[in-house]
């Protein structure tokens, strides 16, 4: 054992086991040390891929130990707020994330927020609930008829998950449900993620729910984690002040890049070590 100094506080590691910020790129590192300064800080989290690797049952996904670990000494500290900002619904992400109240709530990428009171920000007038059960009549139809495909209902829409079917099966669902989805209903939105296309009656994107959590913590900067295409909207809702991470491959517009959800604990467990500190003003 030796000591190590990190931001002014002395802790003992063993001198084996490399710490947290060797197996990160060390410009990230440099960039979550500055960061961890911020006064009012929120961190912003997809879910699935992100804090929780995928799994073929979406029921059964949880956040790693070391994220949530992360996670909980971020809600203790002064002036840091944690949200997740998810495309599942919101209920569903309440069971799957197991995380505390404080913890801000967005679901259906932006259509269900919970804040700090227990109920959930949602309300469709009757053109959009008559749009819902039309899409539902038209999408079930089409899960049905194809092997390993299934519907997961939300809010305002739903989700054909094609992630246990073939490549053919999976490609033959989403091209005949956008085709008859689309023909049905004219304002649709459609959103292609990871093995799973989404529609939805009124359109919102993490973007917009980010900027809208942004402005209800008064953050001076946001730190904002995601893996997948939805994320993107995200990534370029944030400013020179903010911080993006992708988990995983792809295109994307973020600042910095990681293998996966191991990666993402790790720097949000780096975050709240630098911010432990006391180097931001609290």
């Amino acid at each position: 054992m030796t000591g190590e100094r990190l931001t002014g506080v002395l802790r003992m590691v063993d001198v084996d086991t490399p710490p947290r910020f060797s197996r990160l790129p060390e410009p990230l590192v440099g960039a979550l040390r500055e960061l961890a300064r911020r006064k009012r800080l929120l961190i912003a989290l997809d879910f699935d891929g992100t804090l929780a690797p995928e799994v073929d049952d979406p029921e059964q996904a949880r956040v790693l130990p070391e994220a949530r670990a992360a996670v909980l000494r971020l809600l203790a500290m002064p002036n840091t707020r944690v949200a997740l900002i998810s495309g599942r619904a919101l209920r569903s992400l309440e069971v799957v994330a197991q995380l505390p109240d404080e913890v801000l709530l967005v679901g259906s990428h932006g259509i269900e927020i919970r804040l700090d009171t227990p109920e959930i920000q949602v309300a469709l007038d009757t053109a959009e609930l008559e749009q819902v059960d039309v899409l539902s009549k038209v999408l079930k139809k089409v899960a049905d008829s194809i092997d390993q495909v299934w519907l997961e209902p939300k809010p305002a829409g739903f989700a054909l998950h094609t992630r246990l079917a073939t490549e053919a099966d999976s490609r033959m669902a989403h091209l005949v449900a956008l085709s008859e989805a689309t023909a049905e209903i004219s304002d649709l939105t459609v959103r292609n993620g990871k093995n799973v296309l989404e529609f939805s009656v009124r359109s919102t994107t993490k973007g917009e729910a980010l900027q809208h959590l942004r402005e209800y913590t008064h953050a001076d900067s946001v730190f904002y984690a995601g893996d997948d295409v939805t994320d993107e909207d995200a990534f370029a809702a944030l400013g020179a002040d903010d911080v993006g991470l992708k988990s995983g491959s792809g295109p994307t517009l973020a600042n910095f890049r990681v293998p996966g959800p191991q990666q993402i604990a790790r720097a949000i467990a780096l975050l709240a070590d630098f911010r432990e500190g006391d180097v931001h003003e609290q």
